[in-house]
Parts: C-alpha cells; sequence; structure tokens
C-alpha cells in the first residue's frame, strides 16, 4: 500500500505527478506563524563565500573554483566539490548555500534528463538556464539561496550563462561568482581575450582563483579546473591554492613604464602585471607552455 493511503494524503496538482518542489503553504510550521517570519527569527545566519569563476573562449568554457566550504569561521571541507555536471554537454558552478545548490541542480538534472527523452536531443544552454530561473523565482523572498554559472557547448557553440535564485538570468564572456569574485575579476578583466589557446585559459583560471584564494577569507583549499568542449566537459585538474599563489610570488617584478636598460636590451620587454608565469599543471610539476598568460587585454 502507497503511503499516501495509509495517511489519506492527496496531491494538490490532480493531473498529474508534479515538477516542481512543494509550495511553501504546503510545509509544516507552527500555527499562525509565517514563513519568512518564522525563517528570519529562527534561521541560520551562517557567512558564507567562495571563488568560483567561468568564461567563454574560442575552444569552448572553461569553469574554475576553489574547494573550500565554510560555515562562517568554521571551515566545514577542505576539499568540496563546486563545478557539478548537469548534463554531458553542460557544467554548473555553485555558490550560495550548499544545500539550496545541491537540491536545485538535481532539480535541473531530472528535468533535462526528461526534457532529453521527450524530444530526442540535448536542450541548449539558454533552456536550461530559463528553466532553472522560472523554477527558483517562485521561491523569491524565502531565503534561497544559489548563484550559479551554466557553462555548456550546443549547437550555437559555446555558451555561458549566469543564473541566480530571484530569477535573474544573464548571458556573457566572464562571470565570477561569490565573495572572492572581485579580486578574480581584477585578473580576469586584465589578461582575458576571446582568441586565447587552451593553455593560456588554463593558466588564466588557476591564477584568478589562487589570488582570490589569497584575498578572500573564505576561499581556499584547492583550484578545481573544468573544460567544456564539443564533445562535452572534461575535468582538468585540481591543483593547491597555497601553492599556485607561492609559484606566483617567485615570478620576477614588471618592470615600471618608461624605463628601459640599456646594458641589456633584451630585457627591455616589460612583464604584464597579471602575468601568471610558470605555474605548475599538477602536484610538483612546473610547465612553461601551460602557465603562460594571455599578454593581449580586450575591454569588455
Amino acid at each position: 500500500m502507497a503511503l499516501q493511503d495509509v495517511c489519506k494524503w492527496q496531491s494538490p496538482e490532480t493531473q498529474g505527478p508534479s515538477t516542481h518542489l512543494p509550495q511553501a503553504g504546503d510545509w509544516a510550521l507552527p500555527r499562525g506563524c509565517d514563513l519568512k517570519t518564522f525563517l528570519q527569527m529562527h534561521g541560520p545566519r551562517l557567512a558564507h563565500g567562495t571563488t568560483t569563476l567561468a568564461f567563454r573562449f574560442r575552444h569552448g568554457v572553461i569553469a574554475a573554483a576553489d574547494t573550500r566550504s565554510s560555515c562562517g569561521s568554521y571551515v566545514a571541507c577542505p576539499s568540496s566539490r563546486k563545478v557539478i555536471p548537469v548534463h554531458q554537454h553542460l557544467l554548473g558552478t555553485t555558490s550560495g548555500t550548499s544545500a539550496d545548490c545541491a537540491t536545485w541542480y538535481r532539480v535541473l538534472q531530472r528535468e533535462l534528463r526528461l526534457r532529453e527523452l521527450r524530444e530526442g536531443q540535448l536542450p541548449s544552454v539558454a533552456s536550461a538556464a530559463k528553466l532553472l530561473s522560472v523554477m527558483m523565482s517562485r521561491y523569491r523572498g524565502l531565503d534561497l539561496c544559489v548563484a550559479t554559472a551554466l557553462c555548456g557547448w550546443d549547437r550555437s557553440g559555446p555558451a555561458l550563462f549566469y543564473v541566480y535564485s530571484d530569477g535573474t538570468r544573464l548571458q556573457g564572456d566572464i562571470f565570477s561568482v561569490g565573495s572572492g569574485s572581485p579580486y578574480a575579476y581584477g585578473v580576469l578583466d586584465r589578461s582575458y581575450h576571446y582568441d586565447m589557446t587552451i593553455q593560456e585559459a588554463y593558466a588564466l583560471a588557476r591564477c584568478a582563483v589562487a589570488h582570490a584564494t589569497h584575498r578572500d577569507a573564505y576561499s581556499g583549499g584547492s583550484v578545481d579546473l573544468f573544460h567544456v568542449r564539443e564533445s562535452g566537459w572534461e575535468y582538468v585538474s585540481r591543483n593547491d591554492a597555497c601553492v599556485l599563489y607561492m609559484e606566483l610570488q617567485k615570478l620576477p617584478e614588471p618592470e615600471p613604464e618608461g624605463k628601459t636598460n640599456q646594458a641589456h636590451p633584451e630585457s627591455n620587454i616589460p612583464h604584464r602585471a597579471g602575468e601568471c608565469g610558470k605555474i605548475s599543471s599538477g602536484p610538483g610539476e612546473l610547465s612553461p607552455e601551460d602557465s603562460r598568460m594571455p599578454a593581449k587585454t580586450e575591454t569588455l
């Protein structure tokens, strides 16, 4: 016998199974208490932060994030994964409340799988972003905290969307979300350009997250790097954020503008302030080709 038969429970939507979470009025609350007031009085108020970024370029979409999960001043997990596979061609970065992010990504994965079976083709990144935005907008004002960058490759090529829990949906080339995003944007805005090579893109993403983890107290651990190609997403590497930042500190200081060295003409080429230099592609390894950051700058 089914549970609803024992409890005499009936679904408010009798036409068929619901594809959404229950409405706020269906949740059990103390009698005479408003949901929003109850959450404000008894809900946890813990500061949490992270650093996630994603950018689109010629060879796909790069997604990178740190691995520290924090609850206030307490580090809950130093090696969590904040880039979640949604579909074979779609990834999503997670920023906000971990439980909210995990729940909504499960809902999104289910809906995209059903749509693929129904239509016989992979859903586009734009449709996935719109679906997630519409579903979460119904819970606006209920302390839902989800901020994500959806990275994918569909029939139109590489695509990148930012979705927030209040229903905001934006399309762009660069997004960084979390408490460490201002520091990551400082590196990305200086060195990003669409025509960079794959190794330059890897180095740029590692460099941006490493700088953010050094300056932001709520970011740290390691740097996870993913690459979304036409054939699907690929998990590239996980590097220790502290080791990456120490390698950046060993690079030579940039030359002041307007000053040249007459004795050594070969040293007249100035180093870029945002240049990542030799960043290891794995623990204990230095790869000069992987660590070269682009010198060209594009104004967004």
